[in-house]
């Protein structure tokens, strides 16, 4: 393509809500040396694509900066092992001086690009790629999971929570959600063998009967932080992975954390390696590619309703869509 080509993108000009968001035509981005121009074919929305253009997670960007972090697209320009026509994916756009992915042509590094295996939907697979690489390093990079362990995963009706059952059950361990009524045979659905609510004011003691032996992993994908109550929970040697809250400070009930050599764990999947992406890449084709990796998608939008996505993301509009946010260009 001609280096004066144009397209339709998603971009802000500086950090901040999601009403700087502006839709706009930019240059065709020139793939460099080792990257490869791909066309736009599906678009996810992410919390951490909030948290970035918002400024609450602070990296390198250019300015104007393109908005997004994951697409599915078409190959336009070759690289070895990547033909022209290939459908492909990213998860890892947006960040650290990359671009992001919210247009009709994005420019990706060459190591951060996977195909997508064959009759895989374009849709369902742009709405599992964050999530699933999450749930995938959390699980077994950061909290080392193994077979027949008891994970308790909080929050599962989410994006984060229904990926990280799946692969927690596709690993073969005991899985315990938690979850509202109206999401309980959606948990079951991916695997889940318990579920609790967790509107019971007594949900700590219900999983505490669900795992008389304790909790081997517990996944808090909901950001309450009652350490009080959860770090109890834990066997000896258990992990608890924390990923949500930038802003909380629970009190830490550090005997019951000691005397069970057990670990708090933060992650966030934006400090992942290349190595560790395309680990997680690997698995999540061979569950795409079986049909067992799936995702609810609540609404679909056009690129130009960035900024109306990005709002229904923050819960800044009523009648917030049940499942993950897809766009089109």
């Amino acid at each position: 393509m001609s280096g004066q080509e144009t397209m339709t993108a998603a971009y802000v000009t500086r950090p901040g809500p999601a009403d700087e968001i502006r839709i706009g035509r930019l240059q065709v981005p020139e793939p460099g040396s080792s990257e490869v121009l791909v066309k736009v074919r599906a678009l996810a929305v992410n919390h951490v694509d909030t948290f970035v253009r918002s400024g609450a997670y602070r990296t390198r960007l250019p300015y104007p900066f393109v908005i997004g972090r994951d697409l599915v697209g078409t190959m336009v320009t070759a690289a070895p092992g990547f033909t022209p026509g290939d459908t492909v994916w990213c998860n890892s756009l947006g960040l650290d001086g990359r671009q992001g992915s919210f247009s009709e042509y994005a420019a990706v590094p060459a190591d951060r690009l996977y195909h997508l295996p064959g009759d895989v939907d374009p849709e369902n697979a742009v709405a599992s790629l964050h999530t699933a690489a999450t749930a995938y390093i959390g699980l077994f990079k950061e909290a080392g999971l193994r077979i027949g362990e008891t994970v308790v995963v909080t929050g599962t009706g989410g994006g984060v929570g229904t990926a990280t059952v799946q692969l927690a059950a596709a690993a073969g361990a005991r899985v315990v959600a938690t979850a509202r009524p109206d999401d309980f045979d959606w948990c079951r659905r991916c695997g889940a063998d318990e579920v609790v609510d967790y509107h019971d004011p007594d949900m700590y003691a219900e999983i505490a009967k669900l795992a008389p032996d304790g909790v081997d992993v517990f996944w808090d994908n909901a950001g309450r932080h009652h350490l009080e109550r959860t770090v109890p929970l834990l066997a000896r040697g258990g992990r608890m992975i924390i990923m949500a809250g930038l802003g909380a400070t629970p009190v830490l009930p550090v005997g019951q954390l000691y005397t069970r050599d057990a670990s708090l764990r933060g992650f966030v999947i934006s400090n992942a390696t290349v190595a560790e992406l395309a680990a997680a890449a690997t698995a999540i084709n061979h569950l795409l590619a079986r049909g067992a990796l799936v995702s609810r998608i609540g609404t679909r939008l056009p690129l130009t309703e960035a900024a109306r996505s990005h709002r229904l993301q923050e819960g800044a509009e009523p009648h917030h869509p049940r499942g993950r946010i897809v766009v089109l260009p």
